[in-house]
């Protein structure tokens, strides 16, 4: 029996970015913009590419993130879970954090949200007919999960789908530097003659 996911998590919507007014009060607080490429890194648990993020001075109550969070990107579909490395950040109204319950797992639930088949099929029917491939919270609500193993299992599948991404992000990193470190000896070869 598939089950909505509502059931099990609270939605938390982040700040819309142009109601948020910038102060010049130097006693306000200075917030860093959640990007997708810090979901990326979150995901991989490595951080792939140095960019700087956006910032904003302000004094209004504005939707920040926690270590932990499970956090889904409307822009890319994708999600993931908030490391230490972005707590603290602002996230827009272009994602959304899950808040889960005991009975569903943080792992697991990035795991079915990014690889499962019935869930990307629900996805792709919400988005038929769009021009604009932007999910909505609205689609989120009304996903219905397949049916869900014990929480042991959940968390044995979680773990292993985090840690997978983890260490395919470091074999990608390891290549990368090999084809780096090998075209820089042909470059050498090449002076040489």
């Amino acid at each position: 029996m598939n089950v909505r996911l509502t059931n099990f998590v609270k939605l938390n919507v982040g700040s819309p970015q142009f109601r948020i007014e910038e102060s010049t009060s130097q006693v306000a607080p200075i917030y860093k913009f959640y990007s997708q490429t810090d979901l990326e890194d979150d995901l991989k648990g490595i951080v792939t590419k140095r960019t700087e993020n956006k910032q904003i001075r302000t004094l209004d109550d504005v939707a920040i993130l926690k270590e932990g969070n499970i956090i889904f990107s409307l822009v890319s579909g994708y999600a993931g879970i908030v490391t230490n490395k972005h707590k603290g950040y602002l996230f827009t109204q272009n994602y959304v954090v899950l808040e889960t319950q005991d009975k569903l797992d943080s792992g697991f639930l990035v795991y079915l949200l990014n690889e499962d088949r019935i869930i990307a099929r629900q996805f792709r029917m919400g988005l038929q007919g769009s021009m604009v491939l932007k999910y909505t919270v609205k689609q989120i609500r009304e996903l219905k999960l397949p049916p869900l193993p014990t929480i042991e299992k959940q968390q044995i599948i979680g773990n292993i789908y985090l840690k997978q991404l983890h260490l395919q992000a470091l074999q990608e990193r390891v290549a990368r530097n090999e084809t780096i470190l090998r075209l820089a000896k042909l470059q050498e070869v090449r002076q040489h003659e």
